[in-house]
C-alpha cells in the first residue's frame, strides 16, 4: 500500500505540472488585451473570446496559489498579474459588483446578477495579493469579501426573478462557499472574525441542508432548513454536497473535531452509495430525493468536476479517519475518472460525457469550465497521497 500510494502521487503530480498547467499556459493567455481564453477545443484552439468572471478569477487564483504552496515560478506569477490586471482594470460595476461576462476587450456583457463572480474574485485576489505583495490586490481582495458578507442572504438582489413569499428556497452553494472562501481570506481576516463565519457556516451547512433520515446534503430548503415538495425543493446535486463535505473536512481538521469530520465522510459515502450509476458506472450529475423525473435535462450526464472533488474528499476523509471505505470508494472513483476524462493525445482534460461514458462535448474548456476544478485536485490529491505515504512507512 505505501507504494501505491508513492505511486499515485507521482501520477497526480505528473498530470498536474506536466500536463494539464502546460496546457493552460501555451493556449488560455490572452496577450494582446489581458485576461484569458477559457473557451479552447481539444486541441486548445479558442472557439469564442467572451471572458466568464468566474473562470477569469479561478484563473488568477490557481496561478497564485501554484506560486504561493509548490514552487514559485515567475512565469506563473507573470500569468497570474495577466488576469489580476484585467480583472481589476474591468470586472466590476460602479458600485464594486462583479460582472457575470466581458467581451474579449473588457467591456460588460453580462450583469452581476449574483454574488459567486465576488466569492471568486476575493479568492483570487487575497491568493494573488499574497503571491505579488500587492496592497491594492489585498483591498479588491476583501471588498469582494465584504460584498459576499453583504448580499449573502440574497445573493441575486435586484436580478432575482423569484416572486418574494411564495415559495422561499436558500442554496446549499451560497454557505458552502463561504465556508471555502473564509479559508482562503484567513491571512486577511481578524481570527474572531473566521472562527465566527466557519462555525455559522457550518452549523447551515449540516444543520439545514444534511437530512438525518437519508443522510443526503439537499441542493435547496427553506430559510428555516425545511424540505418542499417540488423540483427545486427535492433536487440533490451530488458534487456540490460531497465539494461541500471536503471543505467542512478542512475545516474540522482545524479544530480537531473527530466527530463533525467523521459526519461529513458518512455523507460523501450516503451520498457515492445513492448517486453512483450502477449500469454505466460514473456519478450522476443531478439526482431527485424521491426518485422523479427532473428538469434538469442533463441529470444523467457525467462531469469533470463532480469526480475531482470526489476523489479529494474520498482521500481526505480516509487520511483523517483511516476508514477503508473511503480508500474503497477512492479507487473505484479514480479508475473511472481517469479512464474517461483525461486526454492522453492532446492533454488536459475532458469535461462532459454522456451517461454511457461517451465524450459528449469535445472541449478542453467552455462557459463553465476553465483551470480550477483540474489543477485544484490533482494538487490535493497528489498532497493527500504524500501524506499517506509517509504516514505508512
Amino acid at each position: 500500500m505505501n507504494q501505491t500510494f508513492k505511486n499515485l502521487a507521482q501520477v497526480y503530480k505528473d498530470t498536474l505540472l506536466n500536463n494539464v498547467v502546460p496546457f493552460w499556459s501555451n493556449h488560455s493567455v490572452d496577450e494582446e488585451y489581458g485576461g484569458y481564453f477559457t473557451c479552447l477545443d481539444r486541441q486548445g484552439n479558442v472557439y469564442d473570446t467572451d471572458k466568464f468572471i468566474w473562470l477569469q478569477n479561478r484563473q488568477v487564483w490557481t496561478y497564485s496559489m501554484l506560486y504561493n504552496r509548490l514552487d514559485p515560478r515567475e512565469e506563473w506569477l507573470k500569468i497570474a498579474k495577466q488576469g489580476a490586471d484585467f480583472l481589476a482594470k474591468n470586472g466590476r460595476d460602479e458600485l464594486g459588483n462583479w460582472y457575470f461576462a466581458l467581451d474579449r476587450v473588457g467591456q460588460p456583457l453580462i450583469q452581476p446578477y449574483n454574488i459567486f463572480s465576488d466569492c471568486f474574485a476575493a479568492m483570487a485576489f487575497s491568493q494573488y495579493a499574497l503571491a505579488a505583495g500587492d496592497e491594492n490586490a489585498k483591498e479588491i481582495a476583501l471588498q469582494a469579501y465584504n460584498n459576499v458578507l453583504r448580499r449573502q442572504h440574497n445573493p441575486k438582489g435586484k436580478y432575482n426573478k423569484a416572486f418574494p413569499g411564495t415559495r422561499s428556497l436558500k442554496s446549499l452553494a451560497v454557505p458552502m462557499i463561504l465556508a471555502n472562501l473564509s479559508l482562503e481570506m484567513d491571512w486577511l481576516l481578524e481570527s474572531n472574525q473566521l472562527e465566527k463565519i466557519l462555525a455559522a457556516t457550518v452549523q447551515e451547512v449540516m444543520g439545514d441542508f444534511l437530512d438525518t433520515e437519508t443522510g443526503l446534503m439537499y441542493e435547496n430548503v427553506t430559510p428555516e432548513g425545511k424540505h418542499l415538495d417540488c423540483f427545486d425543493g427535492r433536487l440533490i446535486n451530488p458534487g456540490h454536497g460531497i465539494e461541500a463535505m471536503w471543505f467542512v473536512m478542512d475545516i474540522a481538521n482545524r479544530s480537531h473535531d473527530l466527530n463533525l469530520v467523521n459526519q461529513a465522510v458518512d455523507v460523501v459515502l450516503n451520498t457515492l452509495k445513492f448517486s453512483w450509476d450502477k449500469k454505466y458506472q460514473g456519478i450522476y450529475y443531478f439526482m431527485d430525493a424521491q426518485g422523479h423525473p427532473l428538469h434538469q435535462l442533463e441529470w444523467d450526464q457525467k462531469l469533470w468536476w463532480v469526480h475531482l472533488e470526489t476523489l479529494v474528499a474520498l482521500l481526505m476523509g480516509f487520511n483523517l479517519t483511516g476508514r477503508q471505505e473511503c480508500l474503497d470508494w477512492f479507487e473505484k472513483v479514480h479508475n473511472y475518472t481517469w479512464k474517461h476524462f483525461l486526454d492522453d493525445d492532446y492533454g488536459a482534460w475532458f469535461g462532459y460525457l454522456n451517461r454511457e461514458g461517451k465524450i459528449l462535448l469535445n472541449l478542453k474548456g467552455g462557459k463553465w469550465k476553465g483551470f480550477f476544478h483540474v489543477p485544484r485536485a490533482l494538487y490535493l490529491c497528489w498532497q493527500q497521497l504524500e501524506t499517506l505515504h509517509l504516514k505508512s512507512k
